[in-house]
């Protein structure tokens, strides 16, 4: 069943901020993935503060998944009120993934094409005309 999550973007406060989520919410991060386990992180020129700072968190909340990340200067993402929040939508299958991406990015703006990502997902993300920034991620199978 497709499901739509709020994910959040922190100025280096993210752990401190779930922390504080999974105080008044209750129940366990279900992921928590540092910049620094990212494939390729020695060759970017990351702080041992900022290889420390939280890449993906998530926390479950009644139906919904409460996720994050730190946004890094480093990696020049500067972050403002109007992109500290987007819309993480899970489709059903790969084909609603392509589909709902390319109409919410008519007239849009593409951040990441949906591609294969180094965690196991198929993800992309995009500002919708209206200025609404999105996510959308499907899990994949794993193959052997």
């Amino acid at each position: 069943m497709a499901r739509l999550d709020p994910y959040l973007n922190f100025p280096g406060n993210t752990e401190e901020a779930f922390e504080f989520y999974r105080s008044v919410f209750g129940g366990e991060f279900t992921a928590v993935m540092r910049f620094g386990e990212m494939p390729g992180c020695d060759e970017m020129e990351l702080s041992e503060e900022d290889k420390g700072k939280i890449m993906h968190i998530s926390l479950p909340v009644g139906n919904a998944i409460l996720m994050a990340t730190d946004s890094l200067e480093s990696m020049g993402q500067k972050l403002e009120v109007g992109n500290n929040t987007h819309l993480s939508f899970t489709p059903d299958s790969r084909e609603e993934a392509d589909r709902v991406f390319a109409a919410l990015a008519d007239d849009g703006k593409i951040n990441m094409p949906l591609q294969d990502m180094f965690w196991g997902d198929y993800w992309g993300s995009l500002t919708d005309k209206f200025g609404i920034n999105w996510m959308v991620n499907i899990a994949q199978a794993p193959t052997n």
